[in-house]
């Protein structure tokens, strides 16, 4: 800082023009993506052709103000205002509490989620989302409710991706299609010390033309810490039929400052691949579409929305560029570093990941999801 230099507030003038031509960016780079999305199994395409009326979909929305989305069924509760005067937005859920957020019979597909709740670190990693679609008895979502909408550790980042949003003080929102043939269940589950207030808003059409074949929405928490000397870290476990990588949101805690952690290869091993790769990245930081080092950079379809204290929260998405396999798949990441004097060396961190992806029913169980102490252990402290 020069001489007579004042600090610069958190947002700066600079910070807030780059935000306003990121919004620009992002909303040109939004027309792309929702026109990709007719590509998805969404038929019909109702996003990229707002303007067709006749698409036999009907608009359905539940919440605690109306837990089964049924017509004419919404806002009916009472508050000392009355009746349908805000009688249930929120429900307080106790420890080893699990709540019901919907039961829906298809064929649909959930178009956005919309949830808050408490903001402290823990709760984001404690309380649990789970999905089964179409009677399957294992959940093909299992995942804190932190990343599920989008940032590692428990840090809540204002940021906004292809995927997510998230607003400054916990508001979180996801758009990833959810298509299912026949029923969708997902529930919430609260794993912490204390209780919580959950708001949440499931946005979904009935009626969609869905193949029996069509890829459901599969979300996995893993988490490594530390991970092992030479091991490389599995962002995608090895899946057994046909599916598309949708990406990921990776948490990184690095464990030896004095270095730089992020020289590891991204290995995508597919459809007959074993020692070898078909697709290999560059680096850590590479993959998520940046270069030198982590910057706190959270751009459309990658970034980086958290860069302090040694904890990274780091995302990719292929939406434009997919990422897809007809037999099998097992998707890793290297952990390599950099130190001065020596060059590249192996190494190990703390390392998380929520990994997206689109496969069949039936599919594989989800590896084991990791206990809330391990789960929480070591994350972000405001």
């Amino acid at each position: 800082m020069r001489s007579g230099m004042k600090p610069v507030n958190s947002i700066s003038k600079f910070t807030r023009r780059n935000v306003r031509l990121g919004l620009l960016a992002a909303g040109l780079l939004a027309m792309t993506f929702h026109a990709s999305l007719s590509t998805w199994g969404q038929v019909p395409d109702v996003v990229s052709h707002p303007y067709v009326l006749d698409t036999g979909l009907v608009s359905r929305s539940i919440s605690f103000e109306n837990p089964t989305g049924a017509p004419g069924e919404g806002g009916k509760a009472a508050s000392h205002l009355g009746p349908g005067r805000k009688g249930a937005p929120a429900r307080t859920i106790q420890p080893g509490e699990e709540v019901q957020l919907c039961d829906i019979e298809g064929p649909g597909t959930i178009r956005h989620i919309w949830m808050t709740t408490a903001r402290d670190p823990r709760t984001q990693r404690a309380c649990i989302l789970r999905a089964w679609w179409d009677g399957q008895e294992y959940p093909s979502i299992e995942c804190p409710i932190g990343d599920f909408f989008g940032f590692a550790h428990g840090k809540i980042m204002p940021y906004h991706s292809a995927v997510h949003s998230v607003g400054p003080t916990g508001g979180r929102n996801i758009w990833i299609p959810m298509p299912f043939t026949k029923r969708a269940r997902i529930t919430f589950r609260n794993d912490g010390e204390k209780p919580v207030p959950l708001y949440y808003q499931i946005t979904y059409t009935l009626g969609d033309n869905h193949p029996q074949d069509v890829g459901r929405l599969h979300v996995l928490f893993r988490r490594e810490n530390p991970t092992t000397m030479k091991k490389d870290f599995e962002l995608l476990p090895r899946r057994n039929q046909k599916g598309r990588f949708l990406g990921t949101v990776i948490g990184v805690r690095n464990l030896h400052p004095e270095r730089w952690w992020g020289e590891g290869e991204l290995k995508v091993y597919m459809d007959g691949d074993e020692e070898w790769p078909t697709i290999c990245g560059t680096g850590s930081e590479d993959y998520v579409g940046l270069a030198w080092g982590i910057q706190q950079t959270p751009f459309f379809y990658n970034g980086c929305s958290l860069a302090q204290k040694n904890f990274v929260s780091m995302y990719r998405w292929h939406l434009v560029d997919p990422i897809m396999w007809r037999h099998h798949a097992r998707i890793t990441i290297q952990q390599i570093a950099w130190e001065k004097d020596k060059g590249l060396v192996e190494t190990e961190d703390d390392w998380c990941c929520a990994t997206f992806w689109y496969e069949p029913i039936p599919s594989e169980p989800l590896p084991p999801l990791p206990s809330v102490e391990e789960r929480c252990k070591d994350i972000w402290e405001d």
